[in-house]
């Protein structure tokens, strides 16, 4: 009972970042767009925009940030890989585990700091300094979102990686012999 709480816990943190990582790739196309017609606009009619400069670092700071937890859920972040590959399956479960408490420390800290940038960008009607002049509500809103979905991913690792090394099983057992390279468990 208790590892299928685990692993239903786990599942549904995979989902949600998953499907955030996922969507969120919409948005390399429309920074495209946008810039594309800043240049058809600068460049061809000779009318450049207000707004498009502001929107794509936007738009880009928005992919980076929410696919932070993807690349995590992926392994995709860098890694010592000349101590980390020469060292055992417990050992390895040990570096993501210290790796997690750092990562989740540092996450706390950005949706901290983002959530009084926050208020003060509500109450004071903070807006980017442009000539478009946006708000910047917006812009915490997504770090605390974003910072709060690596902590959910963090949270669903360490469970797996406190398992593993307590137990000496996966959680969730392998489907072939590339799954354990893949994700590291």
């Amino acid at each position: 009972m208790f590892c299928k709480s685990l692993r239903a816990y786990c599942s549904c943190i995979e989902y949600l970042v998953s499907f955030v990582g996922r969507s969120i790739s919409v948005l390399m196309p429309m920074i495209a767009l946008v810039i594309a017609f800043e240049v058809f606009s600068r460049y061809f009619i000779n009318a450049p925009t207000i707004w498009a400069y502001d929107l794509s670092l936007f738009l880009s700071s928005y992919m980076a940030a929410l696919g932070g937890a993807y690349a995590q859920q992926k392994r995709s972040h860098i890694n010592v890989d000349i101590l980390y590959i020469s060292v055992s399956t417990q050992t390895k479960a040990v570096f993501r585990i210290l790796s997690t408490f750092l990562a989740a420390f540092f996450m706390c800290i950005i949706i901290l700091v983002s959530y009084q940038k926050f208020q003060e960008a509500v109450n004071f009607n903070y807006r980017r300094m442009s000539e478009w002049a946006p708000p910047m509500h917006h812009f915490w809103l997504m770090l605390i979102s974003a910072a709060s979905l690596v902590l959910l991913q963090n949270s669903s690792d360490l469970i797996k990686d406190l398992f593993r090394l307590f137990t000496g099983n996966r959680l969730f057992p392998k489907v072939n012999e590339n799954d354990e390279a893949a994700d590291g468990h």
